[in-house]
C-alpha cells in the first residue's frame, strides 16, 4: 500500500469493530466459499500474505500446518495477531508483502486474504510467489471483484431519500489505482480486470483449479453490513497450483 492506514488509531478502531474482526472466521462472508477450497494443510509449510488479525495463520495451525509465515505490513494488525491468535507454529512478520522474500520452492501453500487489491506490481508478485511454491503447491488468494473496484468508489448510487437504487460499473477495461473510501478514510486500491487476474496466474506457469464469487451466508444476512451484499459481487476468489 501507498500508505499504512491500518495503522492509524481511528481507522484501526473503526477495522476492529467489524463482524469479521471480532468473530474471526464464522463472521467473514466469504469463509463459507472460502474453506472448501483449503487443500489439507497437515505437514504444509505455508506463506500467509496479508495476515491481517491472524485468524487465518491460526485456522492453518490449528489443522496440522507444519509453519506458517504471516506477512503483514501493519503493527496494529501484527500485534493483534500475537495477542488472540498467538501459536507456536506461526512466525509473525512486519513487512510489505510486495517486498517480501523468500526461497525457491519454500512453501506448499502460498494463501493471501484479501490483499492482491492492494498490490501494485500484480504481475510480478504472482511470478514469485510461483517460485515459491514447491511442486503441486497451491496459491489460493481472495480479492475485491473486478466489478467491486471498477467504478472507484465502492458505494451505491441512492435516491432523494437515501435508499439505495443500484451499484455503479464504469471504467473496468481502465485499469489502475483508485482512491476508495472505506471506514471514514480515503483508501487507494488497484483495479484489474479478471482477464489480469487470471492470465497473470497462467503466463506464471500455474493451472487455475478454482474460481467462486462468494455468496453471503444465511447467517450474516441478516446483519446491516451485509443485508446488501447478494445485490453485486463484492470479492471473487481463485485457487491456483503448480502442477
Amino acid at each position: 500500500m501507498e500508505r499504512n492506514i491500518y495503522d492509524d488509531e481511528t481507522f484501526f478502531s473503526s477495522y476492529s469493530s467489524m463482524t469479521r474482526s471480532r468473530l474471526g472466521l464464522t463472521g467473514a462472508g466469504e469463509w463459507a466459499s472460502l474453506e472448501p477450497l483449503i487443500p489439507d494443510v497437515a505437514g504444509l509449510r505455508i506463506l500467509d500474505l496479508g495476515c491481517g488479525f491472524g485468524w487465518h495463520a491460526a485456522y492453518f495451525a490449528k489443522h496440522g500446518a507444519l509453519d506458517i509465515d504471516a506477512v503483514d505490513i501493519s503493527e496494529r494488525m501484527l500485534g493483534k495477531a500475537r495477542q488472540i491468535n498467538n501459536d507456536a507454529k506461526i512466525r509473525y512478520m512486519l513487512c510489505d508483502i510486495e517486498a517480501f522474500s523468500a526461497g525457491d520452492e519454500s512453501y506448499d501453500l502460498v494463501f493471501s486474504s484479501l490483499a492482491m487489491h492492494y498490490v501494485r506490481n500484480y504481475r510480478l508478485l504472482v511470478s514469485r510467489i510461483y517460485k515459491w511454491l514447491r511442486k503441486n503447491g497451491t496459491f489460493l488468494f481472495s480479492f475485491e471483484h473486478p466489478a467491486f473496484t471498477a467504478e472507484g468508489s465502492e458505494d451505491w448510487f441512492y435516491d432523494e431519500e437515501g435508499g439505495i437504487l443500484h451499484f455503479p460499473l464504469d471504467n473496468y477495461f481502465s485499469e489502475g489505482i483508485r482512491e476508495t473510501h472505506f471506514l471514514g478514510s480515503i483508501i487507494p486500491k488497484y483495479h484489474r480486470t479478471l482477464t489480469t487476474y487470471v492470465s497473470a496466474l497462467l503466463e506464471a506457469g500455474f493451472t487455475l483449479t478454482g474460481l467462486v464469487e462468494p455468496e453471503v451466508p444465511e447467517h450474516l444476512k441478516t446483519l446491516d453490513e451485509m443485508k446488501n451484499e447478494w445485490r453485486r459481487p463484492m470479492m471473487l476468489i481463485i485457487r491456483a497450483e503448480k502442477r
